[in-house]
Formats: C-alpha cells, structure tokens, sequence
C-alpha cells in the first residue's frame, strides 16, 4: 500500500510544489496500464474527518477532525500489487505526491492465515 502524505497546513504546504491534476491523471493511467492497480482513492479534504476514541472503560469520545500536530496530511492511497519492495519504492518515486514537500510510504498488507 502506498500511503500519499501531502505537506501539512500552514508553511509548509505554501512552499510546496504541488502536482496538477494532470500529473496525478498520468500516474493513475500508468499504474493501471501496468496491470498493478488494486484499488486507490482520493480522500476528502481533512476538515470533514471525524475522529473516534474509545477509553479503558469503553466510553466512546467523537471529535471533528484529527488536531494532531503533524507536518503531513494523508491524502490518498494506492493499492499495487508488484513482486517486491524494490517495485513497490519505485512507483512510489513516480508518485506525484512524493515530490513538492509530500511523501508516500510504502507498507505491505498485512496477511494472516485463517
């Protein structure tokens, strides 16, 4: 899975070169054309999520938005299916979100036997 991270608010994300929607139409057709897609989504803007907690003793806390402190923005994510790490890290480098103050991390799904 490829999680995208765009620069955060505030100075960060002003400096940042972000992609247009062009670049990010390319690479969507690149990574289908390549016959790795899985599935993959833009997430709404951050000030539409709602954050729930549950405490030790099973009381559930909402709130809007994540106050976190953070540099980053989860953006989106990419599911491909490619033979290693090394594959994976590559089209993450072509990602139009690793570059202008973004990130794309790079994790496995987790497969469990059952």
């Amino acid at each position: 899975m490829m999680l995208i991270n765009s620069a955060g608010t505030g100075e960060a994300q002003e400096e940042a070169c972000e992609a247009s929607f062009e670049d990010w139409q390319a690479f969507d057709r690149a990574v289908k054309d390549a016959g790795i897609f899985v599935t993959g989504h833009s997430l709404a803007d951050l000030t539409t999520a709602t954050v729930v907690r549950v405490d030790a003793g099973g009381r559930r806390t909402i709130t809007d938005g994540p106050f976190a402190e953070t540099r980053e923005v989860l953006g989106g994510y990419y599911v491909i299916d490619v033979p290693d790490l090394d594959a994976a890290l590559d089209w993450a480098g072509r990602c139009p979100g690793a570059a202008g103050g973004g990130s794309v991390v790079v994790r496995p799904i987790a497969e469990f036997e059952g």
